[in-house]
Order: C-alpha cells, then structure tokens, then sequence
C-alpha cells in the first residue's frame, strides 16, 4: 500500500494520514514522529565526474539536477546539488543520506532515506525533516570511459526516482 495523502506530500512534523509501503526496507523509515507532507516524482540526471582515487580512475557523483513533479505530471520543484530540493514556492531543504538500501533494479542507483540538515523560506520544503529516495530507475555511473585520457570529464547519467 503506498502513502496516502490528500495534498502533494517529503516527511516532517505535518500532520498527514500515510501508510508505511511493505517494499520500503526498514533502514529507511524515518523517525516514527515524522508524517507524510510531499510525494514528487523526479526525472533528470545524475552527473558523474572522471576522478582519479589513489591511482584508480572512476565516475564519482558529482551532482543530481532533476525536476519534481506531481503524480499529474505538474511540476512542483528541482533537485541539484547539496543534495538539495527546492519547492517552486521557493522553500529548500538540504540533506545528508543517512541510510543506503541497493535498488532491487541493477542499473539504478540506491534508495536512500536523507535527513535534513537545513531549512530554508516558508513553502512546503520549511518543514521537512527526513526524505526517501524510492523506486529508482537508471542514474547509476558508467561502468566505461573513466580513464587518464578523461581525467576531469563528465557524463551525464538520465534517472528517474520517488521523492517522499
């Protein structure tokens, strides 16, 4: 059963009815204190940077840049670098993923429960406090191209995920 919520709904001290989805994995529940106020659906990209680790080269993340969108396909916000979430009200909220959990899919990228690490404006994104990153779909970096020749480019990775 997915959340259910009479308004677009992130999780904070709101007062909304929501039921826990049996498929989330529990490491990425939020607090129990926490309720349902934002629900969007992201689609855009994750940005790979070509890095080298100790010798090793490889795509390092270096930013997500999606937009947000209602389950009517209006938008609601992006998503960039911080990582951060900006409602189109202006409100912002940054994060910090505390917990990973594996896509079940293998060519997309974790699911992860964030928690806020700062608040900015009045809208929507003032109250939250915890956000789950679900039901992912691509997004993860290459396996190829990461070498000396390309030290310092980047690609750009399309992704799809569930923001609550």
């Amino acid at each position: 059963m997915r959340f259910f919520c009479p308004v677009v709904c992130l999780w904070s001290a709101a007062v909304c009815a929501f039921a826990q989805d049996p498929a989330t994995p529990p490491q990425l529940t939020p607090p129990p204190a926490s309720k349902l106020v934002f629900h969007a659906r992201g689609r855009g990209e994750q940005i790979y940077s070509c890095t080298n680790v100790q010798g090793r080269y490889e795509w390092k993340l270096k930013a997500p840049r999606a937009d947000l969108y209602d389950t009517n396909g209006a938008y609601l916000g992006k998503h960039f670098a911080g990582p951060t979430w900006e409602a189109k009200d202006g409100s912002h909220v940054a994060g910090k993923a505390t917990a990973t959990v594996q896509s079940p899919k293998a060519d997309a990228i974790p699911w992860l429960l964030v928690t806020a690490v700062g608040n900015d404006g009045d809208g929507i994104m003032s109250r939250v406090s915890s956000i789950q990153r679900l039901n992912t779909q691509g997004g993860k970096a290459p396996g190829t191209g990461c070498d000396p020749a390309h030290d310092g480019a980047e690609t750009s990775v399309p992704y799809e995920a569930d923001y609550y």
